[in-house]
């Protein structure tokens, strides 16, 4: 409990405003998948998500995102249940689209160390927000009918 209250008392007040709105979208995320399923899920967030003119992120727009995703991370990290990135990620997702920027939410797996890794993250103008995502290969698409 001591590093956890230390971390806290580490932060501004507005980075203590900002933990605190993720730490509930990330529930209300958690909530929203076991009940409407991931695929409704983010259909929802991009319609609810959706601004009128995206535009791409300038680099206060990044270092902003970035501290987003810190604070996301660390909310994320308390929270109930388990792919706690897939549920941060989806919160990142929504609220940089809500700021008119386009992030890309990905999914993919780790790095090849005989174990499967799944994990869920977001990237801006082709950058992972957070360094513990760089190395993670989003999944591919692929074609059905060109099996």
């Amino acid at each position: 409990m001591g590093r956890r209250l230390d971390r806290w008392r580490a932060l501004s007040w507005h980075q203590r405003g900002i933990l605190i709105r993720c730490a509930v979208g990330v529930s209300i995320i958690h909530a929203a998948l076991a009940m409407l399923g991931y695929t409704r899920l983010r259909r929802l967030i991009e319609r609810c998500s959706r601004h009128p003119q995206p535009r791409p992120a300038t680099e206060a727009d990044v270092l902003q995102a970035r501290e987003l995703a810190r604070l996301a991370a660390m909310a994320g990290r308390q929270a109930v249940g388990e792919a706690a990135c897939l549920r941060r990620s989806l919160h990142i997702y929504g609220v940089l689209r809500r700021r008119g920027l386009r992030p890309v939410l990905q999914i993919g797996v780790g790095p090849q160390t005989g174990t499967f890794q799944a994990h869920a993250w977001v990237e801006l103008e082709g950058t992972p927000l957070l360094d513990s995502d760089v190395g993670f290969r989003p999944f591919e698409r692929r074609d059905p009918s060109s099996s």
